[in-house]
């Protein structure tokens, strides 16, 4: 599905001084149809209760997201922005890690619709999300 051949070294080094990397956000693993990606569950990620912020997850998500347009694109004359993006927060996390996964339900010229599931540890559901992404041509 994926149309570069992109390293997980070279999609964590174009997050390099962003929000991304920030927060502790790591593209771990590139299959065939979906993106995978952990976060820390730390002080930067944290709102004031102790817990996972869910902006904090948010943000996970639109970067899974986010990267998986981006290796579905030619991005010699494209690129993706985040068009909508909507999450269901499940259960709280107060430390440890918080893995993402990244799967197409739309793959199109103009839009791509991602579905991002985020769980704990323990493989529990912390996060469903839903990420629309727009399709731009550079020239617009």
């Amino acid at each position: 599905m994926f149309n570069q051949s992109v390293t997980l070294e070279q999609l964590n080094h174009i997050s390099k001084n962003t929000l991304v990397t920030h927060l502790g956000i790591e593209i771990t693993e590139i299959g065939a149809d979906f993106i995978k990606g952990k976060m820390p569950v730390d002080a930067r990620t944290h709102q004031p209760f102790g817990v996972l912020h869910g902006g904090a997850s948010v943000a996970l998500a639109e970067t899974l997201g986010s990267v998986a347009s981006f290796c579905c694109i030619d991005n010699t004359r494209q690129y993706a922005v985040g068009l909508d993006i909507n999450a269901n927060h499940i259960r709280p996390v107060a430390k440890g890690y918080v893995y993402g996964t990244a799967t197409p339900l739309h793959i199109g010229q103009r839009t791509h619709v991602w579905q991002i599931e985020i769980v704990n540890e323990a493989g529990k559901l912390v996060c469903m999300s839903r990420l629309t992404m727009m399709i731009n041509d550079k020239n617009e």
